[in-house]
């Protein structure tokens, strides 16, 4: 399936999707490993989930191995997670694409817009929520847990009354989502404050408008493997490998 320049972009795809912020990160880690301007752009859009070579949307490769976040989150989860779930979602957001982009040209049914909309809103989310929850964790050799520091420590004591109380908040928040679905910390750009949110599924209930930093998946294939019906445990567990660093670098830039 190719996407052509008609149907969507590049910029509008990442705008639209709210990857810019990922995009934006990854560049800035790869240009300090000193690759070329064209190297860094290719690889910082894949690093969102964009393939521009191919103008479609793609699997991201993770900046670790299935293995790193042991024991915390262990690697028959996350390689099945990432090489069945997540790619499962990258199919079916680039399968709604080319379905919407032909309804357009006169290939198919104006009537099945209803359901290749619905298509994309679900796999379009389950795509941009994995690539930030991938992003939002590191193994602790590479800066995974501890505490957040600087601003964003700031503006979370700020707007929470300490760390201790966001962790209480954001925890409750993830262990109680109906069924399947996120938890997510999250930046409301009109009050300048952080927002702790649920989303059932990966797209329902979620606030308009605000800039994601930090999100947990709380679908069952995201822990079962390990805690079986022990959600709690996992999300304690998910803490652990935050990579906050990471969650700074979005924060400065949905505030920019």
């Amino acid at each position: 399936m190719t996407v052509t320049p008609e149907s969507i972009d590049r910029r509008s795809a990442i705008a639209a999707l709210g990857l810019g912020a990922v995009a934006s990160v990854a560049a800035a880690q790869m240009g300090q490993r000193g690759m070329n301007a064209a190297d860094t752009r290719r690889a910082s859009l894949l690093a969102a989930g964009w393939n521009a070579d191919a103008g479609e949307y793609a699997l991201p490769t993770l900046r670790y191995g299935y293995d790193a976040l042991e024991p915390h989150i262990d690697a028959e989860t996350m390689k099945l997670h990432h090489s069945k779930h997540h790619a499962g979602y990258v199919r079916g957001l680039n399968r709604a694409i080319d379905a919407l982009a032909k309804i357009r040209a006169g290939d198919n049914s104006v009537g099945s817009i209803k359901h290749w909309s619905r298509e994309l809103a679900f796999h379009g989310s389950g795509h941009v929520n994995h690539v930030l929850f991938w992003m939002c964790m590191a193994p602790r050799e590479r800066g995974g847990g501890g505490e957040p520091t600087g601003p964003l420590q700031e503006k979370i004591a700020s707007d929470f009354g300490s760390y201790e109380h966001f962790v209480d908040h954001f925890k409750a928040a993830a262990s109680s989502v109906e069924a399947s679905g996120w938890a997510w910390l999250a930046y409301e750009p009109v009050a300048d404050r952080l927002i702790v949110t649920q989303a059932e599924k990966h797209q329902n209930l979620f606030m308009n408008g605000m800039h994601p930093l930090l999100g947990i998946d709380v679908w069952e294939h995201a822990y079962y493997l390990k805690y079986q019906n022990r959600r709690g445990e996992y999300v304690d567990n998910f803490m652990k490998v935050v990579d906050w660093a990471n969650v700074q670098r979005f924060f400065d830039r949905a505030r920019a």
